[in-house]
């Protein structure tokens, strides 16, 4: 059967944008849990300074824990080189770095122009390879790829000609980010099919926002267009905090049900993917928690049709 990898970035995408910080102890009791779920790619943390986003203060720590798990494919995100530095020095397994399409959103996010962040994304490479990690990838995340809240559209021949750039770095794999959910299944189809003949097998992963209730058949686009690793966050948590009005990410949950009834493998237990967002409801009291199938239960007819790992 096609196995589709199932990346969580709640620990990451999802904590980031809120006001309260989860303690350290239930951030590894959720890496543990989505383990025990079958889960076995995480982004969990990003590196950047601890007054800009607390949440993100116990990186090293919450990497450490992570890589406890041989099997576990660990990332952390790193906006700038000294990021890359930590990021590295943490034992990560692959380092994304936010590579925004539109120039008002990268200025607000990284303060860098997209060219610009194109630059210091090659000095990250380099950094990889003089320090002789050649075995860490280097993912370039190609945020708000479908449409921005700060500049609104962003042409499709923007996206093409920055991932040709980012390309020439050097650069692992590519992944598209709907940071703001304004992506559309037709747009979808029509970016992936594009970005692809650029960048051909290196286009791998696509990260889809719910903002307009269209992450799930954003993502079924995506996967019909041939992209096999879909980020995703348990409870649907998750937001940029430099993109006014982005709202939560894909939810695991239901992410996870919809592919396994299609006949596709996640390899995650769904059941206790579900049991696992009582840490949330007891880490985070008072914070919205999403998904469909969490809220009206698994219909008495289900059944995967995948064999999970």
């Amino acid at each position: 059967m096609t196995k589709i990898i199932i990346n969580e970035v709640g620990m990451r995408d999802g904590l980031q944008s809120l006001q309260c910080v989860m303690p350290t102890s239930d951030k590894k009791k959720w890496i543990d849990a989505a383990y025990a779920a079958g889960v076995r790619y995480m982004e969990v943390a990003s590196f950047v300074p601890a007054k800009l986003l607390p949440q993100m203060a116990d990186a090293s720590e919450i990497i450490a824990h992570a890589l406890t798990y041989p099997d576990l494919i660990v990332t952390a995100l790193a906006p700038n080189l000294r990021g890359a530095e930590n990021a590295l020095a943490s034992g990560a397994h692959r380092i994304v770095a936010p590579i925004s399409v539109s120039s008002a959103h990268s200025l607000a996010n990284v303060r860098r122009t997209p060219l610009e962040m194109i630059e210091e994304f090659g000095r990250m490479c380099e950094l990889r390879s003089s320090s002789g990690m050649n075995q860490v990838q280097l993912i370039a995340g190609m945020s708000v790829a479908f449409g921005c809240t700060r500049q609104g559209h962003v042409p499709l021949s923007d996206l093409c000609e920055l991932t040709r750039r980012v390309l020439e770095t050097g650069c692992d794999a590519v992944s598209l980010g709907d940071t703001t959910g304004y992506a559309t299944p037709g747009q979808v189809g029509e970016a992936i099919d594009a970005v692809r003949a650029i960048a051909g097998d290196k286009l791998q992963a696509a990260h889809f926002h719910d903002t307009r209730g269209l992450a799930l058949v954003n993502s079924l686009v995506a996967v019909q267009h041939g992209i096999r690793e879909l980020d995703s966050s348990l409870a649907g948590l998750g937001g940029c905090p430099f993109a006014p009005g982005a709202s939560g990410n894909t939810v695991t949950e239901d992410l996870v049900f919809m592919l396994s009834s299609m006949g596709f493998d996640t390899g995650i237990d769904l059941e206790k993917l579900i049991a696992s967002r009582d840490l949330l409801e007891s880490s985070l009291p008072g914070e919205p928690l999403y998904g469909y199938i969490a809220r009206a239960g698994l219909p008495k007819n289900y059944r995967s049709l995948a064999v999970n790992a």
